[in-house]
Formats: structure tokens, C-alpha cells, sequence
């Protein structure tokens, strides 16, 4: 029988055989007899991979046994060599420079530019600095608890996987589906958004065939080629298209300075004139303007989407090689974390900085009773500032407009338009990232029932090493929602069927209302991936604080946050800990079901209620689904006992080690 292709050599500790024993596919070379060269030294012709993550060195653990009263004698290390399917392997080829234009291209997206001029208009200016700020501080503090979990184990699936080592199997899996669901949602509603961009140019806005050919299929086809490029051009295309949006939103910031100033013909200089009112705000929404800030932050987090998208870009960063042959495995894990610990830790703060600096400076050249504004949907027109029908265009593109500066306003609708469009395809890759993570490890032996099967084969890449198969569903998944904005077809050709104006209109708000609950149900989700994420770390936290005698006693790798001998040994640990970690965890829950519930303050509507509570209520029934269907039990994952600690970490090495390659 001939051996496999592609394989990994792995140097086997005593203590690792009984837990890698039936866990992965491998065969006994030799038994190494005491003064034989180390397999890792110059003079061994026995090597792994180079810059592969060596499942010993990392899982260094004494030889001790369960009750710590007498030690193991230890005998002779074997070798085995350990074969990983290349179908279920992704290539390692990210350096830090693209995952920090992934997750730029996936956090600056419509939600600045869009919900920005909706927050100016329903709380005013000062609503927009403060919701802006708050949410960018709450990210911060997200980022910190994952940062630190994902410096340890860049894995696919980390953020499901988190979740289900350290706190609930089932809840792991529910967090995996529900992130799945916001990027495989946001791809599809993202293009719906860029169609509402295009419009703003009329040869689109008067022809449905164009837009049912070119923006609903063309667009998310070439999206979808895009993607399936190899990951090495696929991180450069990112680096490319993130360095023009941050030079657009740059371009955009100076010419709303310059506007403000008195920029463009027959205009003067507007300065802080719009500032007179500051907590001035829609009184059809809220009833004071403490309710008006709370539906203002809810809105803002809808901008703060993607800052986590590292954690599903991890599994691809290339793994650090040591500057010498000798250097060691370990060395090699200790810098692992390099590759994306600046995105991780440093895209809230550059986000928060961007975002409020741009909306601030919108809220000087526009007035919040402008009916170029966007609006919530929701609400019925305001005929007092007299406005005839809602706003389709974001509050840049209302401001050039107003401008008088001629092409102005088409250059900054372009630059939405493509800031909108290579934000859905990054998120169609964080969607297939997050599908292929949830499905690479399934187990399909016999006996396995049929629909673990349909998902494993999701779970698998092409000869290039992408997840093909899971970025294809998840770009189809919710494909047919942008054609639904076709129904909303001009008067003249509905009026030829014989429908009513009634009628019609109550189609089109329908079907308005159906997309908006569905794109709002996807960045609300978000929340409870966040808050799900923050309690992980609380509870890896207090394990390794618990445990942190016999984690150093027993020697086990990278979880020694307090180890004075070697400190460098913890890849990354995260500011103020626990406290960030309990404050992030009570603001996404304040958000989630204060600040998303306020806009019900003031009278009951329905989509308002949907977009908020939906996605809490799937969210829950999905995971009592798994809990029953697994049979599991209605506890928490036992953190209590070393040695199942101690099986945890283990696990998460071998995912670190087994399923990817570099």
C-alpha cells in the first residue's frame, strides 16, 4: 500500500501517543533508542515541514500521572508520521499586510456612509460622535478577549471553536451558524445596497433588466470568480482595493473640510452653523433624545461589522519562519501570533477614529432636518421638513450634491459603490472561511447520519486549496434576495397588469421592509456573536487562573499568563483582564436588547421588532434544536479538572496542527 502524498512528521512524546492514538491517521517508524540524534537537529534526516507547527513542542507537558503522586518513567520518544488530507487543507500563504486589508475591506463598508447620515438625522450631531465612539470602545474591547484566545489558536472555526471548548458544544455550533449566517446575508444584501447606489444615476434607475442582469447577476458572479482565486492573489487583490478605500475615505474627509470652508461655486462657509442644536432630534422616532442616542448606537453597529473578520482569516496567515535552521518549534509558535495581532488589536481603534472623525465632519455641512438624509424606513414621510418621497443616497453623496461642485456627487456615489462592492466580496470570503471551519473536521465514518455527510462535503477544498464548495453555497444561499427589489418595478410596467396604485405601493413597502429585516438581521446578529466570544474568554480566563499551578507544574505551552520564567512563552496578553472582558460582555448584551429595543419606545412597529429580536429568538431556538437533537446535557463544559483542561488544549493543538499546512 502506497503512501500518502502529502505528510507531516511528528515526533511523539509518551504522554501524546494514547491521545493521538485513533485521533489521526499514522504509522510507526522506529522506536529512537537513548543517544540517537534528536529528529529535529542538523545531523537527523528527519525533518517537518518547514515553519509546520510541531504538535510535540507545543504539548510539552510533564510526565506526571492524573493524582500528581508519583512520576511516569519515561520512555524512549517514537516517530510517526501523521497524514493530513490535502482536500480539508487550506493554504497558509497571508502575511500581515493582507489580513489587515481584509479586515479594513470588510469592516468600511456602507455602514459609515449610510447609517451615518440615518444617526445625523434621527439624534443629531452629537448623536453621531457618541454612538460612534461607544461602539468603537466596545469593539476595542471584543477584540482584546479574541486577540489574546486567537494569538494561542489561530484555527478554523476559532470563533465557534471558542465558544464550544470553553463554554457549550452546542452554543459553539449555534455562534459558528449564526456568523455564517451575517457574512453569507451581508454578501447578498451588500449587493442589494449597491443597486439602491446605483440608481442614483438614471440610465440604472430606469431600467429593471439592466439591473436583474448586471447588478443582481453580473456583479455577484464576477464576486464569486474573485474568490476563487488562489488565496496568495486573492491577499494582494484585498491589499489593493483596501488601500483605495482608505485613500476614498481620506478624499472624502478633506473635501468636506473644504466644502465647510466654502468650497464650490455660489456657497460660503457653512462652519459650525448646523451645531446651534446638537441634541436635536426626530421626534417621530424617539420621545427624547436619550432614546434617540440609544436606536443611534444600535444603528452604529451596523459600521463596526468585520473588525473580527481576522479570526476567519487566521487559518490562512503564514506561519513565521525562524531566522535559523536550529531554531526551535517553540520559537516558531511564539511569533505566530505577529502575522495578525496588529488587525486584531488595532483596527477598533483606527475604525473609531475614522468613523468619527468623517461623521463629525458630515455633521457640519448638512442640516439634520434635510431631507436628503436617509431615514428610518419605518417611519412615515416627514411632510413637515418637506419631503416628498425617501432618500437613496448616503449623506457624502447629499453633501456634494448640495455642493454645487460639478461630478462631485457622481465621484463620491462611485466611491460608494465600490466600497460597497469589495466590502461584499470580502464578505463572501469571511462566509466560506466560516462554513469551512465549521465543516472540515466532521466526522464521516459509517454509521454517521446523512446530513453530516452533505456538510462534511463542504468541508473540503480544490486543488488550490480554497473552500470552493462553501464559498459557492454561501454565495447562492441568499442570492434570490437583491431580486426581490426587481418587484419594486416602475409604475408605468405594474400599471400595464392593472394593479392599483395601492396595491403597488404596499408591494414595494413589503418587500422593502422584508430586505431591511433581513439586512438588519444579519448586523445584529454580530452582537451576540461578540457577546458569546467575551464570555469564552472569561471562562478561559478563570480556567488558566485556576489551574495555573498545574499548567506550570505539568509545563503545558502558551497558557501561562502568569509565568515569570518565560514570559515571552504567552503569545499576547490582552489589557485590564478580566474587567474588559465582563464590561465588553455586559455592553453587547445592553445593546443587544436595551439599545436595539429602544426604537420600540415610542409605539410598537414591526420591523424594528423583527430586525432586533429575530435573530435573539433564532438564535436560542437553534441552539435548544442541537441540545436536543445531540442529546447533550443542560451544563456548561466542565473547566473544574485539570486533566479535562488539559484534553481541551490538546484538542486545540491538533485542530491548530491537522488541518492546515503552510
Amino acid at each position: 500500500m502506497s503512501q500518502p502524498a502529502e505528510s507531516q512528521l511528528i515526533e511523539l512524546a509518551e504522554w501524546a501517543r494514547p491521545w493521538l492514538s485513533g485521533v489521526l491517521p499514522a504509522r510507526r517508524v522506529e522506536q529512537i533508542p537513548a543517544g540517537s540524534p534528536h529528529p529535529q537537529s542538523q545531523n537527523s534526516s528527519l525533518h517537518p515541514p518547514n515553519g509546520s507547527p510541531s504538535l510535540i513542542s507545543s504539548l510539552s507537558f510533564g510526565s506526571m500521572n492524573s493524582d500528581d503522586t508519583a512520576p511516569i518513567t519515561k520512555r524512549p520518544d517514537i516517530h510517526l508520521v501523521v497524514t493530513l488530507g490535502q482536500e480539508r487543507t487550506v493554504s497558509r500563504a497571508l502575511r500581515g499586510v493582507h489580513l489587515f486589508m481584509i479586515t479594513v475591506n470588510a469592516t468600511l463598508g456602507t455602514g459609515l456612509y449610510w447609517r451615518g447620515g440615518q444617526i445625523l438625522e434621527l439624534g443629531g450631531p452629537l448623536a453621531v460622535v457618541l454612538s460612534f465612539l461607544f461602539i468603537g470602545v466596545l469593539t476595542w474591547g471584543v477584540m482584546q478577549c479574541i486577540t489574546e484566545m486567537l494569538c494561542i489558536w489561530p484555527i478554523p472555526g476559532a470563533l465557534s471553536t471558542y465558544v464550544s471548548q470553553f463554554v457549550d458544544e452546542e452554543l459553539g455550533i449555534a455562534v459558528g451558524v449564526t456568523y455564517w449566517f451575517v457574512y453569507s446575508m451581508s454578501f447578498s444584501t451588500l449587493v442589494a445596497t449597491s443597486a439602491a447606489e446605483f440608481t442614483f444615476w438614471d440610465y440604472f434607475n430606469d431600467s429593471p433588466v439592466i439591473q436583474g442582469c448586471i447588478i443582481y447577476f453580473g456583479i455577484p458572479l464576477v464576486l464569486v470568480f474573485i474568490n476563487a482565486v488562489r488565496i496568495e492573489i486573492y491577499g494582494w487583490l484585498e491589499v489593493a482595493t483596501g488601500s483605495i478605500k482608505i485613500l476614498f475615505l481620506g478624499v472624502i474627509i478633506v473635501t468636506l473640510i473644504a466644502i465647510n470652508l466654502g468650497a464650490g461655486p455660489n456657497t460660503r462657509p457653512l462652519r459650525t452653523k448646523y451645531w446651534d442644536s446638537p441634541t436635536e432630534f426626530d421626534t417621530r422616532a424617539a420621545n427624547n433624545w436619550g432614546t434617540a442616542l440609544l436606536m443611534s448606537i444600535s444603528i452604529a453597529t451596523f459600521a463596526y461589522t468585520g473588525v473580527e473578520v481576522v479570526a476567519a482569516s487566521a487559518l490562512e496567515a503564514k506561519w513565521p519562519q525562524p531566522a535559523g535552521e536550529m531554531s526551535t518549534i517553540r520559537s516558531n509558535d511564539a511569533h505566530i501570533g505577529k502575522s495578525f495581532k496588529f488587525s486584531a488589536r488595532f483596527i477598533p481603534i483606527l475604525a473609531m477614529i475614522g468613523y468619527t472623525i468623517s461623521g463629525l465632519v458630515a455633521t457640519f455641512d448638512i442640516e439634520r432636518t434635510s431631507c436628503a438624509l436617509p431615514r428610518l424606513s419605518w417611519l412615515s414621510l416627514d411632510v413637515e421638513a418637506g419631503c416628498t418621497g425617501p432618500s437613496n443616497s448616503a449623506a457624502f453623496v447629499a453633501i456634494a450634491k448640495m455642493s454645487n461642485i460639478p461630478h462631485l456627487a457622481d465621484v463620491f456615489n462611485a466611491f460608494l459603490v465600490f466600497t460597497c462592492l469589495s466590502c461584499a466580496a470580502t464578505n463572501l470570503y469571511v462566509a466560506s472561511r466560516t462554513l469551512f471551519g465549521l465543516t472540515s473536521r466532521l466526522d464521516v465514518g459509517e454509521g454517521q447520519r446523512w446530513y453530516l455527510h452533505v456538510f462534511a462535503w463542504f468541508g473540503k477544498t480544490d486543488r488550490r486549496q480554497v473552500p470552493l464548495r462553501a464559498m459557492i453555497f454561501s454565495a447562492v444561499a441568499f442570492w434570490w434576495v437583491p431580486f426581490l427589489q426587481l418587484i419594486r418595478a416602475n409604475k408605468k410596467t405594474q400599471s400595464s397588469e392593472k394593479t392599483t396604485e395601492s396595491s403597488l405601493k404596499g408591494t414595494r413597502a413589503s418587500v422593502d421592509m422584508f430586505v431591511e429585516v433581513l439586512s438588519q438581521m444579519a448586523y445584529s446578529a454580530v452582537l451576540i456573536v461578540w457577546a458569546c466570544e467575551c464570555l469564552a474568554f472569561i471562562r478561559f480566563y478563570h480556567c488558566i487562573y485556576q489551574h495555573r499551578h498545574y499548567l506550570k507544574r505539568e509545563k503545558v505551552p502558551h497558557v501561562q499568563r502568569w509565568s515569570e520564567e518565560d514570559h515571552d512563552e504567552y503569545p499576547y496578553r490582552s489589557h485590564r483582564q478580566p474587567l474588559t472582558a465582563y464590561l465588553s460582555l455586559l455592553g453587547c448584551i445592553f445593546v443587544s436588547l436595551v439599545a436595539n429595543g429602544a426604537a420600540l419606545w415610542n409605539g410598537f412597529h414591526l420591523l424594528p421588532f423583527l430586525a432586533s429580536y429575530l435573530t435573539v429568538i433564532v438564535f436560542v431556538g437553534l441552539w435548544v434544536l442541537l441540545k436536543i437533537m445531540r442529546g447533550a446535557k443542560w451544563s456548561l463544559v466542565d473547566l473544574s479538572q485539570p486533566d479535562k483542561v488539559a484534553k481541551i488544549f490538546k484538542h486545540l493543538n491538533e485542530i491548530r496542527l491537522g488541518v492546515t499546512q503552510s
